[in-house]
């Protein structure tokens, strides 16, 4: 899209939104029930771009993005009233009379850029949240999955006057000339490296902004883990999408003495789920291009694999790899894997974990898998990531009850329910003063009558 459009589109959205149509939470709700019939009826297409794009089946094509992004919509239209509702809170005696209130309002044009690897799910979710919140907005999807970006920009045309809902389309081009304008919001996810860049364009502009970004998410078994319970939900949690997730493990951190028989249960799952060919299994997916297949190969030691490593170029698909006996000096080690590679480390004894990963980037996410009480909560108070799970990986996020978001390297602001209609607005503070009466002590001139009720008020 060229330059032109996009200024033409932001400013016929900016008077839509000055002209207070997106205010009213009828109108909000009305919205989002458009957005989700509208869901509804392109169900099939939507799962097969992703199969498209990702190959990804349908029926996790449903369970990870459509069936998610319908819930996300359910929750919205049936929370919105209260959420957009004014708070009242207490007010200090000092202030008599007075009441005091908390009113939610939206930002006003807000710029959604989502990513390739969940590009339904990751564009979707945030527009039902800034709708609820009464916002307009300009979505950009990813270049990388064009079947998708494709049905969104249909659902989204279809359902949404161009004026209070917009989809750009294209790359780097149209990514850069949009981080130009002047938005009153900014909700980004992907990369760390991009991440940045959206950093310091909004930092120009002083645009408030969230970054959904990733990390190197650790996963801990002890020794009292159900071992082969957690090879079960490890391996799904890891190779879902070909690992192509933000919150999938991206490698284990294994007790020395369970760490053999972690291995075997973790090849074991490997084959019960995905085949003894996993590359000849229809439901498994694929690297999302050629760029990326290339960087993953790179990172695979053949004298470290205990299973998988077989790849098929022309398809851009990885068998579901694990990678043993792995330091901290592996290239797999350097970076974000997000990818269907894991590596396995061990450590001794749980206090070695401390030193291990107090001075690693904060991570999006972080897993253990014990039944040492002690160690569960040792895991999930003195560490610093995102968000986890004890006992099983990556669900974490698909429910609309908690946020869900990053800290530190692994990005800033949470969505998902209450936490997203709050992200995309700001909440004033309100002070309704009577006019009944005025209290004449804050008025010059000062006296000591007043000075002591202020001691009095004040403390």
């Amino acid at each position: 899209m060229s330059e032109k459009n996009i200024d033409r589109i932001l400013e016929c959205q900016r008077e839509y939104y000055h002209s207070g149509a997106t205010l009213p939470v009828k109108f909000r709700i009305e919205m989002l029930k458009k957005l989700y019939n509208t869901v509804k009826k392109y169900e099939k297409e939507i799962c097969d771009a992703l199969t498209s794009d990702l190959g990804k089946s349908d029926f996790e094509g449903f369970m990870c993005e459509v069936g998610l992004t319908l819930t996300e919509i359910s929750y919205m239209i049936s929370h919105t009233k209260r959420f957009a509702s004014k708070k009242r809170v207490y007010t200090p005696i000092a202030q008599f009379a007075s009441s005091s209130y908390k009113q939610p309002s939206p930002y006003g044009n807000v710029l959604i850029m989502s990513p390739w690897n969940y590009p339904f799910l990751l564009t979707i979710d945030p527009l039902a949240d800034a709708i609820a919140a009464g916002n307009t907005a300009i979505v950009k999807p990813s270049a990388y999955s064009p079947a998708t970006s494709a049905i969104i920009e249909k659902i989204v045309t279809e359902s949404f006057d161009e004026r209070y809902v917009a989809v750009v389309t294209g790359g780097r081009k149209e990514n850069a000339s949009l981080l130009e304008k002047k938005f009153d919001f900014i909700f980004f996810t992907g990369s760390q490296n991009v991440g940045k860049e959206v950093l310091r364009h909004t930092a120009e502009t002083l645009t408030p902004v969230v970054l959904e970004l990733g990390g190197k998410s650790p996963c801990i078994v002890d020794s009292s883990a159900k071992i082969k319970l957690a090879a079960k939900r490890i391996v799904f949690g890891k190779y879902l999408n070909c690992g192509q997730t933000c919150v999938a493990p991206d490698y284990i951190l294994c007790e020395r003495s369970v760490k053999d028989e972690l291995v075997r249960e973790i090849c074991a799952q490997v084959r019960a789920q995905y085949g003894n060919k996993p590359l000849e299994n229809k439901d498994y997916g694929k690297i999302i291009n050629q760029k990326h297949f290339e960087r993953l190969c790179g990172l695979i030691d053949k004298s470290k694999v205990v299973i998988g490593g077989e790849i098929d170029e022309a398809s851009c698909r990885i068998a579901p790899t694990v990678m043993d006996n792995v330091t901290w000096e592996d290239a797999v080690m350097g970076e974000e894997i997000f990818g269907p590679v894991m590596p396995i480390l061990t450590y001794e004894k749980f206090e070695d974990l401390y030193p291990m990963l107090s001075n690693k980037p904060k991570p999006l996410a972080q897993y253990i898998f014990s039944e040492n009480k002690a160690h569960i909560r040792e895991a999930v108070e003195r560490f610093s990531f995102g968000g986890g799970c004890v006992n099983d990986t990556i669900i974490h996020l698909a429910t609309s009850e908690m946020g869900f978001g990053g800290v530190g390297e692994s990005g800033m602001g949470a969505y998902h329910g209450k936490e997203g209609f709050d992200v995309f607005s700001h909440t004033k503070s309100i002070v309704d003063k009577k006019t009944w009466m005025d209290l004449p002590m804050r008025y010059q001139p000062y006296n000591s009558f007043f000075g002591k009720l202020l001691h009095i008020f004040l403390r």
